[in-house]
């Protein structure tokens, strides 16, 4: 049975760790070991995760302590605990996974080992685990044109196998040097620009809770919808963009020939006066037609151009 590394990102989680612990507890897939990094708690998080530590087998879930940068240098740090062959899976302190999450990954993963990564679906929910509505469909290509300019792996539904984790572990040094943004958003960059292709699952995989901490929390209403498009004409989607194209050329030799090349034009074309029609020639797009338009609407504006 393949072992998983589930890495767990902890921060001022103790109202909502218990319930995710306990899904993981209730895999289908048992062969699994758990590290929790917590990031500087001081509520009662650490003290469950120690308990449920204690519940489990000897050395199955490990406490270690973060790097008190962030959630995503949190999540970053944890790659560096997977050993060889195992795959990777990263965890959110306020999900419910259901019993066969792991399960039914490891499973398209194995069936499939040219793939190099598998997210999912989730099912988005109040904070009391009230289903809502199920997170949204897109309709691909999933690659790494997509990937340059937009997010669609959902971090707490990833698995990567053997042979990414061990990209991840080469090029995440450069990633938390960089400051990106997001550690899923990446990862789908640098799995897909080494030539990876990957796998988007529709099932509906863990109870995505939703509450007044969230970090992210849903896209798929309206507000939500408008509030990240317009993101795009803002400085912080530039500055991301950025950031993910320094993380990624310092260690551009993980890239395929080709996707190094469209690396350095996309980088080039950031910095452009007039980058829309240069970003344009790359052919880069996002999962739906309006925001495509308006991707290029904002290059046209000069919202990606740093100084």
């Amino acid at each position: 049975m393949a072992r998983i590394l589930i890495g767990l990102a902890l921060y001022q989680g103790g109202e909502h760790v218990a319930a995710q612990l306990d899904s993981i507890a209730r895999q289908t897939h048992s062969d699994w070991r758990l590290v929790v990094s917590d990031d500087g708690s001081c509520d009662a998080g650490p003290e469950i995760v120690r308990a449920f530590a204690a519940s489990r087998p000897a050395g199955q879930v490990q406490l270690i302590e973060g790097p008190k940068a962030g959630a995503t240098r949190n999540f970053l740090s944890l790659i560096a605990q997977a050993q060889p062959d195992e795959f990777m899976a990263f965890a959110d302190q306020d999900d419910v996974w259901h019993d066969d999450k792991l399960a039914r990954a490891i499973g398209i993963l194995n069936g499939d080992h040219g793939l190099g990564l598998y997210c999912a679906r989730t099912t988005i929910c109040d904070a009391d685990l009230r289903p809502l509505t199920a997170s949204r469909r897109f309709p691909g290509p999933f690659g790494f044109r997509n990937a340059l300019i937009q997010a669609v792996t959902p971090g707490n539904t990833l698995l990567l196998p053997p042979a990414t984790v061990a990209l991840a572990q080469r090029a995440a040094p450069a990633a938390a040097a960089a400051g990106i943004e997001s550690h899923d958003w990446w990862l789908y960059q640098l799995v897909t620009g080494a030539g990876f292709p990957i796998y988007r699952d529709d099932a509906e995989v863990l109870l995505y809770r939703q509450h007044g901490d969230n970090l992210k929390g849903r896209n798929d209403t309206l507000p939500a919808m408008r509030a990240r498009l317009w993101q795009l004409f803002t400085g912080d989607y530039g500055a991301w963009l950025h950031e993910n194209v320094a993380a990624l050329s310092a260690v551009e030799e993980e890239l395929t020939e080709e996707n190094r090349a469209l690396l350095r034009r996309f980088a080039e074309a950031l910095t452009r006066h007039r980058s829309a029609t240069a970003l344009a020639r790359l052919r880069l797009r996002r999962q739906t037609l309006p925001g495509t338009v308006a991707f290029y609407l904002a290059a046209m504006s000069g919202a990606f151009r740093r100084g």
